[in-house]
C-alpha cells in the first residue's frame, strides 16, 4: 500500500486513466492522512470532538471459488472515524476489482484479506460483513426525522456558510431532521457527489429554514465526503452549542461503492438507518 504518500493526492489513481488489475493486489489501496483536512476545521485527531464511523457499501464484489466458479456478494464496511487514514474511492475500487479473477477457499477468506488489507491502509480496525444480492436486510428504508426539503426559501450562497445558522438559545428541545439537497463535489475530478443529510440533536432549538440554506451552501463545495460530514458537525456544534448531536450523511453510489460517514457526540447510541432508496 501507499503509506509513503498518504497526505498527497498527487499520485492517486482518482482522476485518473487506471488499468483493470487481473489478480489480488493490496498495493492499489491508497491512503490519505485525515489531519491536513481537519486543521481548517481547528480539529486534532488525538482530540476529537465526536464518535463515529465512515460506513462503506460495495455492490461490485466477486471472486473465484476453489473450483473457479464466480461468486458475488454485497459488501459493509466501518472504517473507525479516529483512524488517521481514509482510503481513496478509486483506489479501493481498483483494489476490490482485483479479487475478480482470484480463488479464495471460503467467504470467511474473502473477509479475512478484506479486514487485514483495509485496516493495514486506514491503520485501525476495519469491520466487514458480506451479504448475498437478494439478502432482504438490504431493502431500502426512508430517512428518519422530518424532511426540510419542502420548505420556502431563496438560496444565493452555494459555499458552506456556517453564518446562516440561527438557534434558539431559550428553548431545549429533541429532533431528528433531514434533506435530500445535500451536494458537494469532488477535489480531484470535480465531479458531483449527491447525498442525504440527516441531523438528530438535544440542545437549543435549530430554525429550519436556516438549517436547509445551510446543507444547501455546500453544492459548490470540493471536499471528501467524511469532511463534509465533520465541518458539517463543527458549525453546529459551535454555532448553537448542542448537548448532543449525530450528523449523517448517506451518498448515492459511484462506480458500485457508496460512502456514508457518520459523526456523532461521545455516547450517542442510537440505530441508523442501512439504506435508502436512491443508493
Amino acid at each position: 500500500m501507499n503509506q509513503d504518500r498518504p497526505d498527497t493526492l498527487a499520485n492517486a489513481p482518482l482522476g485518473r486513466e487506471s488499468a483493470y488489475p487481473e489478480r489480488y493486489d493490496p498495493s492499489l489501496l491508497f491512503p490519505i492522512a485525515r489531519a491536513a483536512n481537519r486543521a481548517p476545521l481547528g480539529l486534532v485527531d488525538t482530540a476529537l470532538p465526536f464518535i463515529g464511523e465512515d460506513e462503506w457499501w460495495a455492490f461490485e464484489l466477486s471472486w473465484l471459488d476453489p473450483r473457479g466458479k464466480p461468486v458475488v456478494a454485497v459488501a459493509r464496511f466501518r472504517l473507525p472515524a479516529d483512524s488517521p487514514r481514509l482510503i481513496e474511492s478509486k483506489s479501493w475500487k481498483l483494489y476490490l476489482n482485483s479479487f475478480n479473477q482470484t480463488n479464495f477457499a471460503d467467504r470467511q477468506a474473502v473477509v479475512e484479506h478484506l479486514e487485514r488489507d483495509l485496516g493495514a491502509a486506514a491503520g485501525a480496525p476495519v469491520t466487514v460483513e458480506l451479504f448475498g444480492v437478494d439478502d432482504a436486510s438490504l431493502a431500502p428504508q426512508p430517512m428518519p426525522g422530518e424532511c426540510l426539503d419542502e420548505l420556502e426559501v431563496d438560496i444565493d450562497r452555494y459555499t458552506p456558510a456556517p453564518e446562516l445558522l440561527i438557534c434558539d438559545g431559550t428553548e431545549v428541545v429533541e429532533e431528528t431532521l433531514h434533506s435530500h439537497l445535500l451536494k458537494s463535489n469532488c477535489p480531484v475530478t470535480g465531479q458531483p457527489d449527491w447525498g442525504s443529510v440527516l441531523i438528530a440533536y438535544k440542545g437549543p432549538r435549530v430554525d429550519r429554514a436556516a438549517l436547509l440554506r445551510y446543507v444547501i451552501s455546500y453544492r459548490q463545495h470540493q471536499d471528501f465526503h467524511e469532511h463534509c460530514v465533520e465541518h458539517i458537525f463543527v458549525d453546529l456544534m459551535a454555532r448553537c452549542r448542542p448537548q448532543e448531536l449525530l450528523v449523517m450523511a448517506r451518498y448515492v453510489r459511484r462506480g458500485g461503492l457508496d460512502i456514508n460517514p457518520w459523526r456523532a457526540t461521545p455516547g450517542w447510541t442510537s440505530e441508523l438507518p442501512v439504506r435508502l432508496l436512491r443508493q
